[in-house]
């Protein structure tokens, strides 16, 4: 039975789920508008492709979600015809973005090092681990820099991933964000990003997403709407 991960969830998906998650089966999905909820995400994404969950991670302090998400397709088939056809698809007249988690090690960059800035006193190396490691694989742990005598926080620190499709996605979506009590701010450290590709942009008009607008594919499963077990959001 197709299930959903329930609203609320957001540390064990961030951290051990994160592990159990099928990343080649996982797409990441950015530029979110602050209405759209995991049951719109869900009604969207099942088009194309059975799905195991959907998860839009929320701010811990303000309850709004951080503009990003994460569906799980029970094959990595589905996963990828989702990025075909929903990839700069305009939802509310805003383009959301679909890529892949997983990362293909045979093409992995090397430099993609973040600075996180103006963190809380309360932050830690665990919460920027749980948090950040959403977006890709991490290359090294979360480093906060510390003053040597008290041993309390300075205020930033640093973190590495193994591609740069993984620290943009971070960069995007958690600029500005708060974690704990205090906005971060998120940037390349050390090294300059390579050029970025001119984003795609497509003409589709959303919402009429429907399976007969997609291109079409070989499936040996019938579309199923959202069960009615999951919970609201």
């Amino acid at each position: 039975m197709t299930t959903r991960i329930a609203p609320g969830v957001g540390a064990n998906l961030l951290g051990q789920h994160s592990a159990e998650r099928n990343q080649e089966a996982t797409v990441y999905v950015g530029g979110l508008e602050p209405q759209l909820s995991e049951e719109l995400l869900w009604e969207l994404f099942v088009q194309a492709g059975p799905l195991v969950n959907v998860y839009i991670p929320k701010d811990r302090v303000t309850g709004l979600h951080l503009g990003y998400g994460f569906n799980e397709f029970r094959s990595e088939e589905d996963a990828d015809y989702a990025i075909k056809v929903l990839n700069m698809i305009k939802i509310h007249g805003k383009p959301i973005r679909v890529n892949k988690v997983s990362q293909d090690k045979k093409s992995l960059d090397v430099g993609a090092n973040l600075f996180i800035g103006n963190l809380d006193p309360d932050v830690d190396e665990k919460i920027l681990y749980d948090t950040f490691s959403a977006f890709g694989g991490i290359a090294s742990n979360p480093k906060i820099m510390r003053d040597p005598d008290t041993g309390n926080s300075r205020g930033f620190g640093f973190i590495s991933y193994h591609s740069f499709d993984a620290s943009d996605a971070a960069i995007e979506s958690m600029t500005g964000q708060y974690l704990c009590n205090r906005q971060i701010t998120v940037s390349y450290a050390l090294q300059e990003r390579h050029q970025r590709r001119a984003p795609r942009y497509s003409s589709r008009e959303a919402f009429g997403c429907h399976k007969s607008n997609f291109p079409e594919k070989q499936t040996s499963y019938s579309i199923r709407k959202r069960p009615t077990n999951c919970s609201s959001s």
